[in-house]
């Protein structure tokens, strides 16, 4: 085993923020547009791209697993592996994600309400909101909770196949998560109506994003390699050409598939460029940076967020609405990261194994 000062330092993408306030961005604004109706042809324009924000959480699929991976290849010969990850991420999802149930379930009492019974909360207790979803067992708890329950299953199995495994055996195994992803989807489709919520037919999104990971691990990652990730995105995008001769759930799991590798070849091909490149100035701008370092608040707060506006606060006008709902969720999010996440952040740092890592949300 080698000490904590020896371990390998991982290079900090600071664009990667970026990267991941776009991912949220996707997904308030797929929430907002989602929820809200209006006839004007302004409104109508920007909701049909608006909808497709929700690929947004696939983006957070996808950089988490190559976050992940990433620091649990430079740690996994160091001490209190398991113990430090383990740690690490239940500092820094636990806590606003309990805290936020507890909200959320008490806050029908403010208005008149009930605390619903706890046989409809416990699924999301105990991170198992994705399955309650998908088959439709009884549950009561903040929607955008699913991917919170995926990405925890993800962290309960990863870490031992990275650990235990070499990377040959590690790539096979991701292989095979691709697949079973991939037909899983096709066959539950058929079956049940919010098969993109399930653990088992998401998993692929990580495991595309470990793909990233190993690659950077063996030294592929690098400037001159940055035209062969934007070349991927051809024959990736091109697959639509072959829809028309498979059935609808074989296409919808395609496009999963699609989305997902289409992401990963753009954060290799971000992540490979110069410093002074335009889009990579972009994405270390600071709003963005700012943005992705409270990402975690945004995607918890939002839709609650949003509702409370509306309650309050809606007028007639959308675009006072959206500009007002973000507003308020921007400074929720801000008082959350400073003065209730910041304390178990620092907590955090206690069991850090690499120092110039990008963080990773939850």
């Amino acid at each position: 085993m080698i000490s904590g000062e020896q371990k390998i330092k991982l290079s900090y993408y600071k664009e990667l923020d970026g990267v991941r306030a776009i991912a949220i961005l996707m997904v308030m604004f797929f929430h907002f547009f989602s929820d809200f109706e209006t006839q004007g042809s302004i409104f109508q324009f920007l909701k049909r791209f608006a909808l497709k924000g929700e690929s947004g959480v696939t983006l957070f699929f996808v950089l988490s697993g190559f976050l992940i991976t990433r620091i649990l290849l430079s740690t996994r010969e160091s001490k209190n592996y398991f113990y430090n990850f383990f740690v690490r991420r239940s500092l820094r999802i636990f806590p606003l994600y309990y805290l936020f149930l507890v909200i959320y379930y008490l806050t029908p009492l403010f208005f008149g309400g009930s605390i619903p019974e706890f046989g409809l909360q416990v699924y999301y207790w105990i991170y198992l909101q994705d399955f309650s979803t998908t088959f439709g067992w009884k549950s009561e708890g903040p929607g955008q909770f699913w991917s919170l329950a995926v990405e925890e299953h993800f962290y309960l199995v990863w870490p031992f196949l990275i650990y235990y495994l070499r990377e040959r055996a590690i790539s096979f195994w991701i292989g095979v998560i691709i697949i079973t992803s991939f037909v899983l989807r096709i066959y539950m489709s058929q079956h049940y109506p919010l098969i993109h919520h399930f653990t088992f037919t998401r998993m692929d999104d990580l495991a595309i994003g470990a793909i990233l990971a190993l690659l950077e691990y063996h030294g592929f990652v690098k400037r001159k390699n940055a035209i062969y990730f934007l070349l991927l995105l051809i024959p990736v995008n091109m697959v639509w050409v072959f829809n028309r001769f498979v059935g609808p759930s074989i296409q919808e799991s395609v496009s999963f598939l699609q989305t997902s590798i289409s992401f990963c070849s753009l954060i290799g091909f971000v992540i490979c460029l110069n410093e002074d490149n335009w889009l990579k100035k972009f994405l270390s701008q600071g709003p963005l940076i700012y943005t992705g370092k409270v990402s975690y608040g945004l995607y918890v707060f939002h839709p609650f967020c949003f509702k409370l506006f509306e309650i309050f606060l809606n007028t007639k006008f959308w675009a006072v609405n959206l500009i007002g709902s973000l507003v308020f969720t921007y400074v929720i999010a801000t008082l959350s990261y400073y003065y209730f996440e910041a304390y178990f952040l620092k907590l955090k740092e206690r069991y850090s194994g690499n120092k110039k890592v990008a963080p990773v949300a939850g």
